[in-house]
């Protein structure tokens, strides 16, 4: 046996004993929860994070229906307020540009989005039910308050940070406009016309002073 069949073999069966340990890594972080998973939980995710993590987003009864993002503006020292600057596209472009080892930067901002408008679901549907019935709807509890407001402020954060260089001595405030564009439903796929429809919401103004 020559050294170059050797090392084929020996190529072969190293490709083999890598790509069984990654189906097995995947197969312990995707079974129910179990004794094994739970023994093993901590050094499994430390391997598969975060590059080879797993889900079922393939297989998601409620595929991909909007494409959210923000826009923002500063308004400078002397009183300038400069127009809006998209501030997720350029990281969804860097991310379509890297197939590999994309940023989950943009993440943090779709994520932060959710959460402006996600309480707690019993009572969520129970404000659903009281806008059909034509009822005052249930204010926010303090808990929902205090995590649309830390929303808020990330998302004017994360802004200022782009926004760093459109004043002289940087932005004195800052304000964030969020947009959700619902996608056309798939039964429209087909109609060149059908564009969907774009919610359109206005934070408040920040001052760049506060958000740290």
């Amino acid at each position: 046996m020559t050294d170059h069949v050797l090392v084929r073999r020996a190529a072969l069966i190293f490709g083999a004993a890598l790509l069984g340990a990654y189906f097995l890594l995947a197969s312990i972080s995707q079974m129910p929860l179990n004794p094994i998973k739970l023994k093993f939980y901590d050094p499994v995710n430390a391997i598969t994070q975060p590059y080879l993590a797993q889900n079922w987003m393939l297989f998601a009864p409620n595929p991909l229906s909007d494409d959210r993002g923000i826009l923002a503006r500063a308004k400078c020292s002397d009183g300038r307020v400069t127009d809006f600057y998209n501030v997720t596209r350029p990281y969804v472009e860097r991310e379509q540009g890297d197939r590999f080892f994309p940023s989950r930067t943009n993440r943090l901002v779709s994520g932060t989005i959710s959460q402006l408008d996600t309480g707690d679901p019993i009572l969520e549907r129970l404000r659903s039910s009281e806008k059909e019935k034509k009822k005052p709807v249930m204010p926010l509890l303090p808990q929902e308050k205090t995590s649309r407001s830390d929303a808020e402020n990330f998302l004017a954060r994360f802004s200022l940070k782009q926004l760093s260089g459109v004043c002289t001595g940087g932005p004195a405030e800052v304000q964030v406009r969020v947009y959700v564009h619902e996608l056309p439903p798939w039964s429209e796929r087909k109609i060149p016309s059908a564009t969907g429809k774009t919610n359109v919401q206005d934070l408040e103004w920040k001052e760049a002073g506060t958000l740290g």
